[in-house]
Protein backbone atom coordinates (compact mmCIF):
# COMPACT_ATOMS: atom_id res chain seq x y z
CA UNK A 1 0.00 0.00 0.00
CA UNK A 2 0.90 3.65 -0.27
CA UNK A 3 -1.33 6.32 1.24
CA UNK A 4 -0.42 9.95 1.82
CA UNK A 5 -3.89 11.52 1.90
CA UNK A 6 -3.89 12.64 5.55
CA UNK A 7 -1.65 14.88 7.65
CA UNK A 8 -0.36 11.97 9.71
CA UNK A 9 1.25 10.19 6.73
CA UNK A 10 4.11 8.08 8.10
CA UNK A 11 7.46 9.94 8.19
CA UNK A 12 5.74 12.84 6.44
CA UNK A 13 5.80 10.81 3.20
CA UNK A 14 3.13 8.12 3.21
CA UNK A 15 1.97 4.96 4.97
CA UNK A 16 3.27 1.80 3.31
CA UNK A 17 3.01 -1.07 5.79
CA UNK A 18 -0.22 -0.08 7.54
CA UNK A 19 -2.09 3.19 7.84
CA UNK A 20 -1.47 5.37 10.87
CA UNK A 21 -5.29 5.57 10.93
CA UNK A 22 -5.47 1.78 11.26
CA UNK A 23 -6.20 1.10 7.59
CA UNK A 24 -4.82 -2.28 6.48
CA UNK A 25 -3.12 -2.85 3.11
CA UNK A 26 -6.16 -4.88 1.97
CA UNK A 27 -8.58 -2.06 2.75
CA UNK A 28 -6.23 0.47 1.15
CA UNK A 29 -6.14 -1.66 -2.00
CA UNK A 30 -9.92 -2.00 -2.11
CA UNK A 31 -10.32 1.75 -1.65
CA UNK A 32 -7.94 2.36 -4.56
CA UNK A 33 -9.89 -0.13 -6.66
CA UNK A 34 -13.18 1.54 -5.75
CA UNK A 35 -11.83 4.95 -6.82
CA UNK A 36 -10.55 3.40 -10.06
CA UNK A 37 -13.99 1.84 -10.61
CA UNK A 38 -15.61 5.22 -9.98
CA UNK A 39 -13.40 6.72 -12.68
CA UNK A 40 -14.81 4.14 -15.08
CA UNK A 41 -18.35 4.98 -14.00
CA UNK A 42 -17.49 8.68 -14.40
CA UNK A 43 -16.49 8.18 -18.05
CA UNK A 44 -19.92 6.74 -18.79
CA UNK A 45 -21.85 9.21 -16.61
CA UNK A 46 -20.08 12.19 -18.17
CA UNK A 47 -20.97 10.91 -21.65
CA UNK A 48 -24.53 10.40 -20.42
CA UNK A 49 -24.75 14.04 -19.44
CA UNK A 50 -23.47 15.03 -22.87
CA UNK A 51 -26.49 13.29 -24.44
CA UNK A 52 -28.95 14.54 -21.82
CA UNK A 53 -28.99 11.56 -19.44
CA UNK A 54 -28.72 12.51 -15.75
CA UNK A 55 -29.25 9.73 -13.21
CA UNK A 56 -29.81 11.24 -9.76
CA UNK A 57 -29.54 7.86 -8.03
CA UNK A 58 -26.13 7.21 -9.58
CA UNK A 59 -25.09 10.73 -8.57
CA UNK A 60 -25.95 9.92 -4.96
CA UNK A 61 -24.13 6.59 -5.14
CA UNK A 62 -21.05 8.34 -6.56
CA UNK A 63 -20.85 10.75 -3.64
CA UNK A 64 -21.30 7.94 -1.11
CA UNK A 65 -18.70 5.73 -2.78
CA UNK A 66 -16.06 8.46 -3.04
CA UNK A 67 -16.81 9.69 0.50
CA UNK A 68 -16.37 6.17 1.87
CA UNK A 69 -12.65 6.30 0.96
CA UNK A 70 -12.05 9.45 3.03
CA UNK A 71 -9.84 8.97 6.10
CA UNK A 72 -11.45 7.38 9.19
CA UNK A 73 -14.76 6.49 7.52
CA UNK A 74 -14.90 2.81 6.58
CA UNK A 75 -12.40 0.08 7.44
CA UNK A 76 -14.59 -2.92 6.54
CA UNK A 77 -13.33 -4.77 3.42
CA UNK A 78 -16.64 -6.53 2.77
CA UNK A 79 -18.45 -3.22 2.43
CA UNK A 80 -15.91 -2.05 -0.15
CA UNK A 81 -16.46 -5.23 -2.15
CA UNK A 82 -20.17 -4.40 -2.24
CA UNK A 83 -19.46 -0.83 -3.37
CA UNK A 84 -17.10 -2.02 -6.13
CA UNK A 85 -19.68 -4.51 -7.37
CA UNK A 86 -22.38 -1.83 -7.34
CA UNK A 87 -20.13 0.57 -9.24
CA UNK A 88 -19.61 -2.10 -11.91
CA UNK A 89 -23.32 -2.91 -12.13
CA UNK A 90 -24.27 0.75 -12.38
CA UNK A 91 -21.63 1.36 -15.04
CA UNK A 92 -22.88 -1.45 -17.27
CA UNK A 93 -26.51 -0.41 -16.81
CA UNK A 94 -25.69 3.21 -17.58
CA UNK A 95 -23.73 2.18 -20.68
CA UNK A 96 -26.85 0.63 -22.13
CA UNK A 97 -28.95 3.72 -21.53
CA UNK A 98 -26.25 6.03 -22.88
CA UNK A 99 -25.96 3.92 -26.01
CA UNK A 100 -29.74 4.07 -26.47
CA UNK A 101 -29.46 7.86 -26.59
CA UNK A 102 -26.70 7.70 -29.19
CA UNK A 103 -23.81 8.31 -26.84
CA UNK A 104 -20.36 6.77 -27.03
CA UNK A 105 -19.75 3.78 -24.76
CA UNK A 106 -16.34 2.71 -26.00
CA UNK A 107 -13.60 4.42 -24.04
CA UNK A 108 -9.85 3.99 -24.15
CA UNK A 109 -8.26 5.49 -21.08
CA UNK A 110 -4.68 6.63 -21.51
CA UNK A 111 -2.15 3.85 -20.78
CA UNK A 112 0.05 3.93 -17.74
CA UNK A 113 3.53 5.52 -18.03
CA UNK A 114 6.10 2.95 -19.08
CA UNK A 115 7.87 2.96 -15.71
CA UNK A 116 4.66 1.90 -13.98
CA UNK A 117 4.16 -0.89 -16.51
CA UNK A 118 7.62 -2.23 -15.72
CA UNK A 119 6.96 -2.20 -11.97
CA UNK A 120 3.59 -3.89 -12.41
CA UNK A 121 5.20 -6.41 -14.73
CA UNK A 122 7.68 -7.40 -12.02
CA UNK A 123 4.83 -7.89 -9.56
CA UNK A 124 2.49 -9.83 -11.85
CA UNK A 125 4.98 -11.69 -14.03
CA UNK A 126 4.80 -9.71 -17.26
CA UNK A 127 3.43 -6.49 -18.67
CA UNK A 128 0.83 -8.55 -20.52
CA UNK A 129 -0.41 -9.89 -17.19
CA UNK A 130 -1.58 -6.44 -16.14
CA UNK A 131 -5.37 -6.52 -16.45
CA UNK A 132 -7.03 -4.45 -19.15
CA UNK A 133 -9.11 -2.92 -16.38
CA UNK A 134 -5.94 -1.30 -15.03
CA UNK A 135 -5.62 0.64 -18.27
CA UNK A 136 -9.27 1.33 -18.95
CA UNK A 137 -11.65 1.35 -15.96
CA UNK A 138 -14.67 1.66 -18.24
CA UNK A 139 -14.50 -2.02 -19.20
CA UNK A 140 -16.30 -4.65 -17.14
CA UNK A 141 -14.44 -6.15 -14.21
CA UNK A 142 -14.80 -9.92 -14.10
CA UNK A 143 -16.72 -11.46 -11.23
CA UNK A 144 -13.79 -12.32 -8.98
CA UNK A 145 -13.24 -12.99 -5.31
CA UNK A 146 -11.87 -10.79 -2.56
CA UNK A 147 -8.26 -11.86 -3.12
CA UNK A 148 -8.40 -10.97 -6.81
CA UNK A 149 -10.10 -7.65 -6.06
CA UNK A 150 -7.33 -6.74 -3.64
CA UNK A 151 -4.75 -7.66 -6.29
CA UNK A 152 -6.54 -5.46 -8.84
CA UNK A 153 -6.51 -2.60 -6.35
CA UNK A 154 -2.76 -2.92 -5.93
CA UNK A 155 -2.37 -2.16 -9.62
CA UNK A 156 -4.24 1.12 -9.57
CA UNK A 157 -2.84 2.90 -6.52
CA UNK A 158 -0.79 6.05 -6.62
CA UNK A 159 1.59 6.45 -9.62
CA UNK A 160 5.19 5.59 -8.87
CA UNK A 161 8.44 5.44 -10.85
CA UNK A 162 11.10 7.82 -12.10
CA UNK A 163 9.24 8.60 -15.30
CA UNK A 164 6.11 9.80 -13.54
CA UNK A 165 5.64 13.58 -13.60
CA UNK A 166 5.76 14.49 -9.91
CA UNK A 167 4.02 17.86 -10.28
CA UNK A 168 1.20 16.48 -12.42
CA UNK A 169 0.75 13.62 -9.97
CA UNK A 170 0.75 16.08 -7.07
CA UNK A 171 -2.01 18.16 -8.66
CA UNK A 172 -4.02 15.04 -9.49
CA UNK A 173 -3.78 13.99 -5.85
CA UNK A 174 -4.84 17.43 -4.62
CA UNK A 175 -7.81 17.21 -6.99
CA UNK A 176 -8.67 13.65 -5.92
CA UNK A 177 -8.47 14.47 -2.23
CA UNK A 178 -10.52 17.60 -2.83
CA UNK A 179 -13.15 15.43 -4.54
CA UNK A 180 -13.31 13.19 -1.47
CA UNK A 181 -14.10 16.21 0.69
CA UNK A 182 -16.59 17.53 -1.86
CA UNK A 183 -18.32 14.15 -2.01
CA UNK A 184 -18.61 14.17 1.78
CA UNK A 185 -20.33 17.56 1.86
CA UNK A 186 -22.50 16.62 -1.11
CA UNK A 187 -23.59 13.45 0.67
CA UNK A 188 -24.30 15.31 3.93
CA UNK A 189 -26.52 17.74 2.01
CA UNK A 190 -28.27 14.99 0.06
CA UNK A 191 -29.25 13.24 3.29
CA UNK A 192 -31.19 16.39 4.18
CA UNK A 193 -32.82 16.59 0.74
CA UNK A 194 -30.61 19.34 -0.70
CA UNK A 195 -29.08 18.45 -4.07
CA UNK A 196 -27.61 20.10 -7.13
CA UNK A 197 -26.78 17.89 -10.12
CA UNK A 198 -23.84 20.18 -10.92
CA UNK A 199 -21.92 18.75 -7.94
CA UNK A 200 -21.92 15.18 -9.24
CA UNK A 201 -21.37 16.55 -12.74
CA UNK A 202 -18.13 18.15 -11.64
CA UNK A 203 -17.06 15.01 -9.76
CA UNK A 204 -17.43 13.05 -13.03
CA UNK A 205 -15.51 15.71 -14.96
CA UNK A 206 -12.67 15.73 -12.45
CA UNK A 207 -12.46 11.92 -12.14
CA UNK A 208 -12.18 11.68 -15.92
CA UNK A 209 -9.42 14.30 -15.87
CA UNK A 210 -7.31 12.21 -13.49
CA UNK A 211 -7.18 9.46 -16.15
CA UNK A 212 -5.58 11.73 -18.74
CA UNK A 213 -1.85 11.76 -19.43
CA UNK A 214 -2.09 14.77 -21.75
CA UNK A 215 -3.34 17.16 -19.09
CA UNK A 216 -1.10 20.05 -18.05
CA UNK A 217 -0.39 21.98 -14.86
CA UNK A 218 -2.57 24.98 -15.73
CA UNK A 219 -5.62 22.85 -16.50
CA UNK A 220 -5.20 20.86 -13.30
CA UNK A 221 -4.79 24.01 -11.20
CA UNK A 222 -8.01 25.29 -12.78
CA UNK A 223 -9.81 22.06 -11.88
CA UNK A 224 -8.56 22.25 -8.29
CA UNK A 225 -9.91 25.80 -7.98
CA UNK A 226 -13.19 24.73 -9.59
CA UNK A 227 -13.39 21.92 -7.04
CA UNK A 228 -13.23 24.56 -4.32
CA UNK A 229 -15.86 26.66 -6.08
CA UNK A 230 -18.24 23.71 -6.44
CA UNK A 231 -17.64 22.85 -2.79
CA UNK A 232 -18.91 26.27 -1.74
CA UNK A 233 -22.17 25.33 -3.43
CA UNK A 234 -22.18 21.96 -1.62
CA UNK A 235 -21.60 23.65 1.74
CA UNK A 236 -24.32 26.19 0.94
CA UNK A 237 -26.75 23.31 0.33
CA UNK A 238 -25.68 21.60 3.54
CA UNK A 239 -26.07 24.82 5.49
CA UNK A 240 -29.55 25.23 4.04
CA UNK A 241 -30.36 21.63 4.93
CA UNK A 242 -29.18 21.99 8.53
CA UNK A 243 -30.74 25.38 9.21
CA UNK A 244 -33.87 24.70 7.17
CA UNK A 245 -34.52 21.51 9.12
CA UNK A 246 -33.25 22.35 12.60
CA UNK A 247 -33.28 26.17 12.68
CA UNK A 248 -30.41 28.63 12.78
CA UNK A 249 -28.00 27.96 15.67
CA UNK A 250 -28.24 30.29 18.66
CA UNK A 251 -25.58 30.92 21.32
CA UNK A 252 -25.92 28.08 23.79
CA UNK A 253 -24.13 27.10 26.99
CA UNK A 254 -23.27 23.40 26.96
CA UNK A 255 -22.35 21.53 30.17
CA UNK A 256 -19.22 19.38 30.12
CA UNK A 257 -20.28 17.33 33.12
CA UNK A 258 -22.79 14.49 33.33
CA UNK A 259 -26.27 13.73 34.65
CA UNK A 260 -26.84 10.68 36.80
CA UNK A 261 -28.38 7.99 34.62
CA UNK A 262 -28.08 5.96 31.44
CA UNK A 263 -26.16 7.52 28.57
CA UNK A 264 -25.54 7.43 24.82
CA UNK A 265 -22.65 9.30 23.20
CA UNK A 266 -22.96 10.48 19.58
CA UNK A 267 -19.87 11.28 17.52
CA UNK A 268 -19.24 12.20 13.88
CA UNK A 269 -21.15 14.97 12.08
CA UNK A 270 -24.68 13.88 11.15
CA UNK A 271 -27.49 16.01 12.61
CA UNK A 272 -30.23 13.81 11.17
CA UNK A 273 -28.91 10.67 12.88
CA UNK A 274 -28.82 12.59 16.16
CA UNK A 275 -32.37 13.84 15.66
CA UNK A 276 -33.65 10.33 14.94
CA UNK A 277 -31.89 8.97 18.03
CA UNK A 278 -33.30 11.76 20.19
CA UNK A 279 -36.82 10.90 18.99
CA UNK A 280 -36.33 7.18 19.65
CA UNK A 281 -34.94 7.74 23.16
CA UNK A 282 -37.63 10.12 24.44
CA UNK A 283 -39.07 8.92 27.74
CA UNK A 284 -36.59 6.06 28.13
CA UNK A 285 -34.51 7.61 30.92
CA UNK A 286 -31.41 8.00 28.74
CA UNK A 287 -29.36 11.19 28.41
CA UNK A 288 -27.75 11.93 25.07
CA UNK A 289 -24.27 13.47 24.90
CA UNK A 290 -22.23 14.77 21.99
CA UNK A 291 -18.62 14.01 21.22
CA UNK A 292 -16.17 15.68 18.84
CA UNK A 293 -17.72 17.68 16.02
CA UNK A 294 -21.25 17.02 17.29
CA UNK A 295 -20.79 19.72 19.95
CA UNK A 296 -22.35 22.49 17.76
CA UNK A 297 -25.58 20.46 17.53
CA UNK A 298 -26.52 21.91 20.92
CA UNK A 299 -27.09 25.28 19.26
CA UNK A 300 -29.86 24.15 16.87
CA UNK A 301 -33.37 25.01 18.18
CA UNK A 302 -35.01 21.82 16.88
CA UNK A 303 -32.40 19.70 18.65
CA UNK A 304 -32.22 21.83 21.81
CA UNK A 305 -35.91 21.16 22.47
CA UNK A 306 -35.24 17.60 23.64
CA UNK A 307 -34.93 17.71 27.42
CA UNK A 308 -32.75 14.59 27.53
CA UNK A 309 -30.20 16.12 25.11
CA UNK A 310 -27.84 17.07 27.89
CA UNK A 311 -24.20 17.94 27.32
CA UNK A 312 -20.84 17.34 25.68
CA UNK A 313 -18.37 14.63 26.63
CA UNK A 314 -14.74 14.42 25.57
CA UNK A 315 -12.72 16.25 22.96
CA UNK A 316 -11.52 15.46 19.44
CA UNK A 317 -11.59 12.22 17.45
CA UNK A 318 -7.99 11.14 18.16
CA UNK A 319 -8.71 10.88 21.91
CA UNK A 320 -11.66 8.55 21.53
CA UNK A 321 -9.95 5.34 22.69
CA UNK A 322 -9.40 6.78 26.16
CA UNK A 323 -12.64 8.76 26.26
CA UNK A 324 -14.90 6.00 24.93
CA UNK A 325 -13.31 3.50 27.30
CA UNK A 326 -14.35 5.67 30.24
CA UNK A 327 -17.85 6.44 28.96
CA UNK A 328 -20.39 4.32 30.89
CA UNK A 329 -22.87 3.87 28.05
CA UNK A 330 -23.10 3.19 24.32
CA UNK A 331 -21.43 5.12 21.50
CA UNK A 332 -22.90 5.84 18.06
CA UNK A 333 -20.52 6.82 15.24
CA UNK A 334 -22.04 8.85 12.39
CA UNK A 335 -20.04 9.85 9.27
CA UNK A 336 -16.27 9.85 9.68
CA UNK A 337 -13.89 9.94 12.69
CA UNK A 338 -13.84 6.31 13.89
CA UNK A 339 -10.64 4.68 15.19
CA UNK A 340 -10.00 1.03 15.98
CA UNK A 341 -12.20 0.31 19.01
CA UNK A 342 -10.62 -1.14 22.13
CA UNK A 343 -11.84 -4.51 23.33
CA UNK A 344 -13.19 -2.82 26.46
CA UNK A 345 -15.93 -1.03 24.50
CA UNK A 346 -16.12 -3.01 21.26
CA UNK A 347 -19.49 -4.46 22.28
CA UNK A 348 -21.04 -1.05 23.02
CA UNK A 349 -19.94 0.99 20.01
CA UNK A 350 -22.18 1.12 16.93
CA UNK A 351 -21.75 2.57 13.45
CA UNK A 352 -24.29 3.90 10.98
CA UNK A 353 -24.30 5.48 7.54
CA UNK A 354 -21.00 5.07 5.72
CA UNK A 355 -18.97 4.38 8.85
CA UNK A 356 -17.72 0.85 9.32
CA UNK A 357 -15.26 -1.26 11.28
CA UNK A 358 -14.99 -5.06 10.99
CA UNK A 359 -16.85 -6.74 13.84
CA UNK A 360 -18.60 -3.57 15.04
CA UNK A 361 -22.41 -3.65 14.98
CA UNK A 362 -23.81 -1.53 12.17
CA UNK A 363 -27.21 0.21 12.11
CA UNK A 364 -28.52 0.11 8.55
CA UNK A 365 -30.43 2.78 6.64
CA UNK A 366 -33.69 2.00 8.44
CA UNK A 367 -32.12 3.92 11.34
CA UNK A 368 -33.68 1.67 13.94
CA UNK A 369 -31.43 2.43 16.89
CA UNK A 370 -33.05 -0.17 19.16
CA UNK A 371 -29.78 -2.13 19.65
CA UNK A 372 -27.99 1.08 20.71
CA UNK A 373 -30.78 1.95 23.12
CA UNK A 374 -31.12 -1.54 24.63
CA UNK A 375 -27.38 -1.77 25.20
CA UNK A 376 -27.37 1.67 26.84
CA UNK A 377 -30.10 0.57 29.22
CA UNK A 378 -27.99 -2.47 30.13
CA UNK A 379 -24.89 -0.35 30.81
CA UNK A 380 -24.26 1.18 34.22
CA UNK A 381 -24.56 4.82 33.14
CA UNK A 382 -23.26 7.73 35.19
CA UNK A 383 -23.46 7.08 38.93
CA UNK A 384 -23.88 10.74 39.90
CA UNK A 385 -24.21 14.27 38.63
CA UNK A 386 -20.88 15.95 37.88
CA UNK A 387 -20.01 19.59 37.21
CA UNK A 388 -17.04 20.11 34.89
CA UNK A 389 -17.93 23.57 33.73
CA UNK A 390 -19.41 24.51 30.39
CA UNK A 391 -18.58 25.92 26.96
CA UNK A 392 -20.43 28.13 24.51
CA UNK A 393 -21.40 27.15 20.98
CA UNK A 394 -23.90 28.34 18.37
CA UNK A 395 -22.12 31.36 16.90
CA UNK A 396 -22.95 30.59 13.28
CA UNK A 397 -23.46 33.35 10.74
CA UNK A 398 -26.95 34.44 11.86
CA UNK A 399 -25.86 34.79 15.47
CA UNK A 400 -22.69 36.71 14.60
CA UNK A 401 -24.24 38.91 11.93
CA UNK A 402 -27.12 39.63 14.30
CA UNK A 403 -24.65 41.76 16.28
CA UNK A 404 -22.73 42.96 13.23
CA UNK A 405 -23.40 46.59 14.10
CA UNK A 406 -21.73 46.16 17.50
CA UNK A 407 -18.79 44.36 15.87
CA UNK A 408 -18.36 47.08 13.25
CA UNK A 409 -18.52 49.82 15.88
CA UNK A 410 -15.99 47.96 18.03
CA UNK A 411 -13.58 47.70 15.09
CA UNK A 412 -14.02 51.34 14.11
CA UNK A 413 -13.64 52.41 17.73
CA UNK A 414 -10.42 50.43 18.12
CA UNK A 415 -11.82 48.01 20.70
CA UNK A 416 -11.40 45.05 18.31
CA UNK A 417 -8.01 45.11 16.59
CA UNK A 418 -8.22 41.91 14.58
CA UNK A 419 -10.12 38.70 13.95
CA UNK A 420 -8.37 35.33 13.86
CA UNK A 421 -10.01 32.31 12.25
CA UNK A 422 -8.28 29.47 14.11
CA UNK A 423 -9.80 26.13 13.22
CA UNK A 424 -9.68 22.99 11.16
CA UNK A 425 -8.97 19.35 11.94
CA UNK A 426 -7.29 18.14 15.10
CA UNK A 427 -4.88 15.22 15.09
CA UNK A 428 -2.42 13.21 17.14
CA UNK A 429 0.95 14.20 15.64
CA UNK A 430 3.18 16.52 17.71
CA UNK A 431 3.04 20.23 16.95
CA UNK A 432 -0.65 20.84 17.48
CA UNK A 433 -0.05 22.44 20.88
CA UNK A 434 0.79 25.46 18.68
CA UNK A 435 -2.95 26.14 18.37
CA UNK A 436 -3.46 26.05 22.14
CA UNK A 437 -0.59 28.47 22.68
CA UNK A 438 -1.85 30.67 19.86
CA UNK A 439 -5.30 31.03 21.42
CA UNK A 440 -3.67 31.91 24.74
CA UNK A 441 -1.26 34.43 23.21
CA UNK A 442 -3.63 36.27 20.85
CA UNK A 443 -4.03 39.74 22.44
CA UNK A 444 -7.14 40.54 24.44
CA UNK A 445 -8.31 43.10 21.87
CA UNK A 446 -8.69 40.38 19.22
CA UNK A 447 -11.58 37.98 18.53
CA UNK A 448 -11.10 34.28 17.68
CA UNK A 449 -13.52 32.54 15.31
CA UNK A 450 -13.19 28.78 15.39
CA UNK A 451 -14.76 25.72 13.83
CA UNK A 452 -14.22 21.97 13.37
CA UNK A 453 -12.46 19.76 15.91
CA UNK A 454 -9.31 21.91 15.97
CA UNK A 455 -11.13 24.03 18.56
CA UNK A 456 -10.73 21.29 21.16
CA UNK A 457 -7.19 22.53 21.70
CA UNK A 458 -8.70 25.59 23.44
CA UNK A 459 -12.52 25.32 23.42
CA UNK A 460 -12.85 25.32 27.23
CA UNK A 461 -10.65 28.35 27.92
CA UNK A 462 -12.25 31.49 29.33
CA UNK A 463 -10.98 34.24 27.03
CA UNK A 464 -13.41 36.90 28.19
CA UNK A 465 -15.30 39.33 25.97
CA UNK A 466 -15.00 42.70 24.25
CA UNK A 467 -17.96 44.92 25.01
CA UNK A 468 -20.21 41.91 25.50
CA UNK A 469 -18.94 40.12 22.40
CA UNK A 470 -17.25 36.84 23.41
CA UNK A 471 -13.62 36.68 22.31
CA UNK A 472 -14.05 33.00 21.38
CA UNK A 473 -16.85 32.32 18.88
CA UNK A 474 -17.54 28.70 17.96
CA UNK A 475 -18.94 28.88 14.42
CA UNK A 476 -19.62 25.11 14.30
CA UNK A 477 -18.44 21.95 12.55
CA UNK A 478 -16.01 21.75 9.64
CA UNK A 479 -19.26 21.54 7.65
CA UNK A 480 -19.99 25.09 8.82
CA UNK A 481 -17.06 26.67 6.97
CA UNK A 482 -19.76 28.23 4.79
CA UNK A 483 -20.90 30.23 7.84
CA UNK A 484 -17.37 31.52 8.40
CA UNK A 485 -17.10 32.52 4.74
CA UNK A 486 -20.45 34.35 4.90
CA UNK A 487 -19.36 36.19 8.05
CA UNK A 488 -16.12 37.30 6.37
CA UNK A 489 -17.91 38.41 3.20
CA UNK A 490 -20.57 40.32 5.17
CA UNK A 491 -17.88 42.15 7.14
CA UNK A 492 -16.05 42.95 3.90
CA UNK A 493 -19.27 44.43 2.50
CA UNK A 494 -19.82 46.45 5.66
CA UNK A 495 -16.31 47.91 5.51
CA UNK A 496 -16.51 48.31 1.71
CA UNK A 497 -13.35 46.31 1.09
CA UNK A 498 -12.23 42.88 -0.05
CA UNK A 499 -11.91 39.95 2.36
CA UNK A 500 -8.12 40.14 2.06
CA UNK A 501 -8.28 43.77 3.26
CA UNK A 502 -10.14 42.93 6.46
CA UNK A 503 -8.35 42.78 9.80
CA UNK A 504 -8.73 38.99 9.55
CA UNK A 505 -6.12 36.23 9.63
CA UNK A 506 -6.64 32.56 8.73
CA UNK A 507 -4.55 30.12 10.78
CA UNK A 508 -5.73 26.61 9.95
CA UNK A 509 -4.93 23.06 10.95
CA UNK A 510 -5.61 20.16 8.62
CA UNK A 511 -5.87 16.39 8.91
CA UNK A 512 -8.11 14.85 6.25
CA UNK A 513 -9.70 15.54 2.89
CA UNK A 514 -12.55 17.77 4.03
CA UNK A 515 -9.84 20.22 5.09
CA UNK A 516 -8.27 19.91 1.63
CA UNK A 517 -11.46 20.91 -0.17
CA UNK A 518 -12.13 23.76 2.29
CA UNK A 519 -8.66 25.10 1.51
CA UNK A 520 -9.45 24.86 -2.21
CA UNK A 521 -12.70 26.73 -1.52
CA UNK A 522 -10.80 29.56 0.16
CA UNK A 523 -8.42 29.69 -2.80
CA UNK A 524 -11.36 29.83 -5.21
CA UNK A 525 -12.54 32.95 -3.35
CA UNK A 526 -9.12 34.51 -3.79
CA UNK A 527 -8.30 34.48 -0.06
CA UNK A 528 -4.58 34.96 0.58
CA UNK A 529 -2.06 34.77 3.42
CA UNK A 530 -3.42 31.56 4.96
CA UNK A 531 -1.14 29.92 7.51
CA UNK A 532 -1.43 26.12 7.49
CA UNK A 533 -0.14 23.48 9.87
CA UNK A 534 1.07 21.62 11.71
CA UNK A 535 2.83 20.35 8.56
CA UNK A 536 2.23 20.87 4.86
CA UNK A 537 0.67 17.98 2.88
CA UNK A 538 3.04 15.23 1.78
CA UNK A 539 1.40 15.19 -1.65
CA UNK A 540 2.37 18.79 -2.50
CA UNK A 541 5.64 19.01 -4.45
CA UNK A 542 7.95 22.03 -4.12
CA UNK A 543 6.91 23.30 -7.56
CA UNK A 544 3.20 23.03 -6.79
CA UNK A 545 3.79 24.72 -3.44
CA UNK A 546 5.51 27.56 -5.28
CA UNK A 547 2.39 27.99 -7.44
CA UNK A 548 0.26 28.27 -4.30
CA UNK A 549 2.71 30.70 -2.70
CA UNK A 550 2.86 32.90 -5.80
CA UNK A 551 -0.92 33.00 -6.23
CA UNK A 552 -2.19 32.88 -2.65
CA UNK A 553 0.83 33.47 -0.40
CA UNK A 554 0.03 30.34 1.58
CA UNK A 555 2.61 29.63 4.24
CA UNK A 556 3.38 27.07 6.95
CA UNK A 557 2.94 28.00 10.60
CA UNK A 558 6.22 28.74 12.39
CA UNK A 559 6.14 29.67 16.07
CA UNK A 560 3.31 31.45 17.82
CA UNK A 561 5.52 34.44 18.61
CA UNK A 562 6.88 34.76 15.06
CA UNK A 563 3.45 34.39 13.45
CA UNK A 564 1.78 36.90 15.75
CA UNK A 565 4.60 39.38 15.19
CA UNK A 566 4.22 39.02 11.42
CA UNK A 567 0.44 39.45 11.62
CA UNK A 568 0.16 42.19 14.21
CA UNK A 569 3.47 44.00 13.69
Amino acid sequence: MFCNQCEQAAKGIGCQAIGVCGKTPDVASLQDLLIHSMKGLALVAAEGRRVGLVDADTDRFTMKAVFSTLTNVDFDPERFVALIEEAQTRKEDLKGRVAAKGGNTSFSAEPEPSAIKKILGKIFGSEAAVADFTKDPSIALANVGLTQLIAEGEKVGLPVGDEANADINSLKQILMYGLKGLAAYGDHASILGREDEAIAGFIYEALCATLRTDIGVDELVGLCLKCGEVNIRAMELLDDGNTGTYGHPVPTEVPLGAKKGKAILVSGHDLKDLDILLKQTEGKGIYIYTHGEMLPCHGYPELKKYTHFYGHYGTAWQNQAKEFDAFPGTILMTTNCIQKPKESYNDRIFTTGLVGWPGVAHIDDTKDFTPVIEKALACEGFAEDTDKGSVMTGFARNAVLGVADKIIDAVKGGDIRRFFLVGGCDGAKPGRNYYTELAEEIPSDCVILTLACGKFRFFDKDLGDIGGIPRLLDVGQCNDAFSAVKIAMALADAFECGVNDLPLSFILSWYEQKAVVILLSLFSLGIRDIRLGPTLPAFITPNVLNVLVENFNIMPITTVQEDLKAILG
